[in-house]
């Protein structure tokens, strides 16, 4: 028995041999390739720090870092009638739902919720493009007439952040009445004298950009969002031309007047609370007095979405 070969060497092994890291530590930017750390990126928003690209993120962890303290309620979404049309393509429509539901941990692809931002008491829904492209249909529609129903009885402000590809196919035509039930939505709103803001984020296009997304009373998009009805590929086959550089692109739609002002994510909690504050006729907010958003709040929802 050879002790140097038995014993030695693969103890040598096992101290020095490389060990394998899990694969969700690191997220490779999209734009400019570079490998960021779970919780710096988190810590970041999902922004990358070296070439402040936006990724994706979802609702939780986008009102962990909006509300003071990274407190929430959530408001009940009434639930609407299972497969309608009992749609199938290459699965059948539960499926695709319960699928998305499993992967995201999320009834549907809007979260409802009230808290305050700035000590400024506010209504919120965010749209989750990981649960099935955050595609609109009678949930979200509900949602939303929920949120502002909310808000007219709170006496709040709505501010809504979009990402959708568009109307869910699997309900059709009921998914396209959505369109209309949600102007309604916003009618509430304006006939209350509440303002309604919308946070446009990468990607809101169909249905959804023909309707609640551009009914507010301030546009404010994150950097680079694609903002369309059609998207820029179906345009270029039907015109059968080429269109301009960073042709929907939010600093596009800004400089065309569709916008009010394209704000980092970063920066976006406080343009919402003085724009929000400004609206309401409040005196500005004491920033010494703003609680900062609890940073494990947003670490622990990153980390959950990273396992997921």
């Amino acid at each position: 028995m050879n002790w140097i070969t038995n014993y030695v060497r693969p103890r040598i092994n096992s101290i020095f041999s490389r060990r394998e890291m899990p694969e969700n530590l690191w997220t490779k930017c999209d734009e400019c390739g570079t490998m960021l750390f779970h919780r710096e990126l988190a810590g970041n928003l999902n922004v990358c720090t070296s070439c402040g690209h936006h990724m994706g993120i979802t609702p939780r962890a986008r009102f962990a870092a909006l509300f003071d303290g990274g407190v929430f309620t959530e408001v009940a979404v009434p639930a609407p009638t299972p497969d309608p049309l009992q749609f199938r393509d290459q699965k059948k429509y539960p499926d695709r739902l319960r699928a998305a539901q499993k992967a995201t941990g999320e009834k549907e692809a809007m979260l409802v919720a009230t808290g305050e931002i700035g000590r400024t008491p506010i209504v919120a829904a965010a749209q989750d493009f990981s649960f099935m492209a955050g595609s609109m249909g009678m949930y979200v529609g509900n949602a939303i007439i929920a949120a502002a129903e909310q808000a007219v009885q709170l006496k709040r402000p709505l501010i809504l952040f979009s990402a959708a590809g568009g109307a869910r196919m699997q309900e059709g035509i009921l998914s396209l009445m959505q369109m209309p039930r949600t102007t309604v939505a916003v009618q509430m709103l304006r006939e209350a004298g509440l303002p309604y803001i919308v946070v446009l984020t990468h990607p809101t296009t169909g249905g959804v950009t023909a309707s609640y997304a551009m009914l507010g009373d301030v546009h404010i998009a994150e950097p680079n969002a694609l903002i369309c009805f059609a998207g820029p590929r179906v345009i270029e086959q039907t015109i059968r031309e080429k269109l301009p550089e960073g042709f929907q692109r939010a600093e596009y739609l800004l400089e065309h007047g569709m916008l009010d002002r394209v704000t980092p994510r970063t920066e976006l909690r406080d343009d919402l609370i003085t724009i929000t504050r400004m609206l309401m006729g409040l005196p500005p907010a004491v920033k010494a007095d703003l609680p900062a958003p609890a940073p494990l709040a947003i670490e622990a929802q990153a980390t959950d979405d990273a396992e997921k």
